[in-house]
């Protein structure tokens, strides 16, 4: 696959993911949040759903040579008509998702993803060996969201019943429409750049790009969702005790810290060998803005779960405040950024927006429940250093071995190795805790 080829699908980014958060539509999040939920609310959700999923996709099938001529791309109007049949399937997913999620059976959801990704990659890449390049990555899509579909519905055993309740949906978006509006701030902030990027830049230049965020995104965005998930119903079961609820929270906080700071050094730490292996010499100019974006992403984990909280607390209208306040900031930092350093300025604006977006979160956090910036930097900075101690010999080793594999495997081991030692000296509580379970499972 070629950068011009993800280029074309990067594009198409900012129409997919606002779709998709139209199609969800906060209704997830209310049904989770809510104790009272009944099947009428779940049938009214469902229904409501794919109303919108066929909505979307009809719009999408008229407007896509609209946008095939904004970016100068005539390929792009087959394309978005092809990979937009996922607004259907996805749609009829949303009240399962929800279910498997409140009843928090993340072990049937893993399932389901795992197949789903590894059977639509087996089609990606061998439909990529024969020649079919971009649509390589639409079909992809599409088969992703066909097998997801079929797996929810036969593995749920829930079917909807033929009413549609105007007073729960009522209920319901009075909760969830803030959370839809969030949504969409958020998804026009993260989808903002791949879009100026291919308006003024070649499809190769946002290839780079796409490909160094997907990187840079995939082990922390899957960290940080199997957190938000785990979290939000558990969170939503003891949403009356403030007490426990911080505990829980500060647990949360610290354990993901010991996990995300680390990769995050690693992958810095191991960029140019990791995408070199993985992608081969073509895509080294997608190193730095990885390195970029991965210090970018690097306190995402923590806006997750303060951002829960107030979900939690049926705080949406806070929830949406701080979306408008902090995409507002996004925005000129992106802008600026882009003037006046392309796509590696538009890169460290991003790390300068993380930093502000921190205390931003955690300023609401300390002032409802006594949590403040302060009390949770001194919770999370000791992983932060340790992380960035034990990588720091692999960094030195980057520029004294010049062989990529011996570089990546002695990198990984080294760094995990200190890590593993530094925390087992510190007792971490963490740290301990995995082990003992290791051993009980082991036995």
């Amino acid at each position: 696959m070629s950068p011009s080829d993800y280029g074309m699908i990067g594009m198409l980014s900012i129409f997919l993911a606002i779709s998709q958060t139209l199609i969800d539509s906060g209704f997830s999040n209310a049904l989770i949040q809510r104790k009272d939920r009944t099947d009428v609310d779940y049938s009214t959700v469902f229904y409501f759903n794919i109303a919108i999923g066929i909505f979307l996709y009809i719009i999408a099938f008229f407007s896509a040579p609209f946008i095939a001529e904004f970016f100068n791309q005539p390929l792009l109007t087959s394309l978005f008509r092809v990979i937009t049949l996922t607004f259907i399937f996805n749609s009829l997913i949303v009240v399962q998702r929800a279910i498997t999620t409140i009843n928090i059976d993340f072990k049937r959801q893993a399932y389901i993803n795992v197949t789903s990704s590894v059977s639509s990659g087996i089609l990606g890449i061998i439909l990529a060996f024969n020649g079919y390049g971009v649509w390589s990555l639409a079909f992809q899509s599409v088969a992703h969201s066909i097998i997801s579909c079929s797996l929810y519905w036969k593995y749920t055993k829930w079917t909807p019943l033929l009413l549609f309740s105007i007073d729960s949906f009522k209920r319901l978006f009075s909760y969830g429409s803030k959370i839809l509006a969030s949504g969409l701030l958020h998804t026009f902030y993260m989808q903002l750049t791949p879009v100026l990027i291919g308006k003024f830049y070649p499809p190769s230049a946002l290839g780079y790009y796409s490909r160094a965020e997907h990187l840079a995104n995939l082990p922390l965005h899957n960290i940080t969702m199997v957190l938000q998930r785990v979290t939000f119903p558990i969170m939503s079961k003891i949403q009356d005790d403030d007490q426990r609820l911080i505990m829980i929270y500060g647990k949360y906080l610290r354990v993901s810290s010991m996990v995300i700071f680390y990769v995050i050094f690693l992958l810095v730490v191991i960029a140019e060998p990791l995408i070199t292996i993985l992608l081969g010499e073509k895509w080294q100019s997608s190193i730095l803005p990885f390195q970029l974006l991965c210090v970018a992403f690097i306190f995402d984990h923590l806006f997750s779960v303060n951002l829960n909280l107030l979900q939690v607390k049926g705080r949406s209208d806070l929830f949406l405040y701080l979306e408008i306040i902090k995409k507002t900031i996004s925005v000129i930092l992106i802008l600026a950024g882009l003037y006046l350093g392309g796509v590696i300025g538009l890169c460290i604006s991003r790390i300068i927006y993380s930093q502000i977006a921190l205390v931003i979160n955690t300023y609401y956090t300390g002032k409802l429940f006594r949590y403040s910036y302060k009390e949770q930097v001194r919770d999370f900075i000791p992983y932060l250093l340790i992380a960035f101690v034990a990588n720091a010999p692999s960094l030195i080793l980057i520029y004294v071995v010049h062989e990529m594999w011996i570089n990546l495997i002695v990198d990984v081991v080294l760094s995990a190795t200190l890590y593993a030692t530094i925390l087992y000296l510190k007792q971490d509580e963490f740290l301990l805790l995995g082990l003992s379970y290791i051993k009980t499972k082991y036995k």
